[in-house]
């Protein structure tokens, strides 16, 4: 299946506008568009996420330890894994969640 850009989903998760690109049967992906004082507070899903930094500085926090990440960074982060993101700068970060987030549809 092709999304094409125009097609996709807009969305918005703790006061974050995001689009919600493509959704298979296991997996999703989603360009969350930060902009400043877009920070998102301690939450945990069911779904592993991986994220690749587009644009921007960001600080993940998680609860014993926080963690700069700008462009060209990536990260994992396991299912019901309490974290947070800060942002320092705006900018753009694609998403992967397995399985597809609920919420987000």
């Amino acid at each position: 299946m092709i999304i094409k850009s125009e097609n996709g989903k807009k969305r918005e998760f703790k006061g974050v506008a995001f689009e919600v690109l493509a959704v298979g049967e296991k997996s999703m992906i989603t360009r969350m568009n930060f902009t400043k004082g877009d920070d998102v507070p301690f939450h945990k899903h069911p779904n592993e996420q991986n994220g690749y930094v587009i644009s921007g500085v960001y600080k993940i926090k998680l609860k014993d330890s926080d963690e700069i990440i700008t462009t060209g960074d990536s990260y994992t982060l396991g299912e019901n894994v309490l974290h947070a993101f800060e942002v320092i700068e705006p900018g753009i970060i694609i998403d992967t969640f397995t399985p597809p987030r609920e919420d987000y549809l």
